[in-house]
């Protein structure tokens, strides 16, 4: 939970204030109101950023604060490179390691349909 001053919990509307602004500041927008940024937007960041390194569905629901694992599965986007390592699982035989460092699988090129 994310505070203000004296350990008022922080609003939605705060929160959303505090994101317009830094993207503003940042130059990455000069309306009101930008759109792609948001509370919305980070929080389907933080999901999909935790699902591609790795991290059990179970988990990203109680950080995210879901009741039902299918709200989480909607917020957890991969990236294409997500996807073809994925797939680069099934590339050697049942049982072999199956990646470097963090579990990436090897860089052999992946045949797509």
């Amino acid at each position: 939970m994310l505070c203000e001053a004296e350990n008022q919990p922080l609003s939605a509307n705060r929160l959303a204030y505090w994101i317009e602004r830094a993207t503003r500041a940042a130059g990455l927008a000069t309306t009101r109101k930008p759109k792609g940024t948001g509370p919305h937007v980070l929080r389907h960041t933080f999901c999909s950023h935790l699902a591609m390194k790795g991290a059990p569905a179970r988990a990203i629901q109680e950080l995210a604060g879901h009741r039902d694992l299918t709200t989480t599965q909607r917020y957890m986007h991969l990236s294409p490179a997500a996807l073809d390592s994925a797939i680069r699982l099934l590339a050697g035989p049942i049982g072999a390691p199956h990646g470097g460092a963090h579990g990436e699988a090897a860089s052999a090129p992946i045949a797509k349909c």
